[in-house]
């Protein structure tokens, strides 16, 4: 749908347009800013995750934070998964395991491979093999390569058997695939 709306574009050299509402592009760094805005104040919970990724870059780690938590609070995966982080860091925020894990748990519900591959980490350190390999194997399944290397690791130890590496190789390929 994108790549044929980008074809068409390019047959008719149109000026670029949203290829979901058709609006025009906006062409300078401050007309992107007032559309940010715009979508930040009807509390679009993307947007609002975006504005708290370019906090964060710019070393606003308390602002950054904010906008994460606001963004989750609208159930936004990508803000749970940055909010484990912040709790693991501790950037912007205190360190606190709990709310670390229950941020990337709630991610990870709401398919987010990262944290899904984070809470595996988690386990494995807690010495909970059988739950790692659990949340490996799905993330793995989404595309995770961390998790596929942890997989294929986890079967040269035997911890993961032959039939569930066969399977995570074949959902691993598959869901790279659907990427390209």
């Amino acid at each position: 749908c994108i790549h044929a709306h980008r074809l068409q574009q390019l047959e008719d050299s149109a000026e670029r347009n949203c290829p979901f509402c058709r609006t025009p592009a906006p062409k300078t760094k401050a007309e992107a800013g007032q559309i940010d805005m715009r979508r930040i104040k009807v509390n679009d919970p993307v947007a609002i995750c975006q504005k708290g990724a370019q906090n964060y870059a710019a070393g606003n780690y308390s602002c950054a934070f904010e906008c994460l938590a606001k963004a989750a609070g609208l159930d936004d995966v990508e803000a749970h998964a940055q909010l484990g982080i912040f709790y693991m860091d501790g950037h912007g925020a205190d360190r606190d395991k709990k709310k670390e894990i229950r941020h990337w748990e709630e991610a990870a519900i709401g398919g987010h491979p990262g944290a899904r591959c984070n809470l595996a980490i988690h386990e494995g350190k807690m010495g909970n093999i059988a739950r790692a390999v659990k949340h490996d194997i799905i993330a793995a399944n989404m595309g995770h390569i961390g998790s596929m290397e942890r997989v294929r690791e986890g079967f040269t130890r035997g911890f993961v058997q032959k039939a569930d590496f066969e399977a995570a190789i074949r959902a691993h390929e598959a869901a790279k695939d659907e990427t390209k």
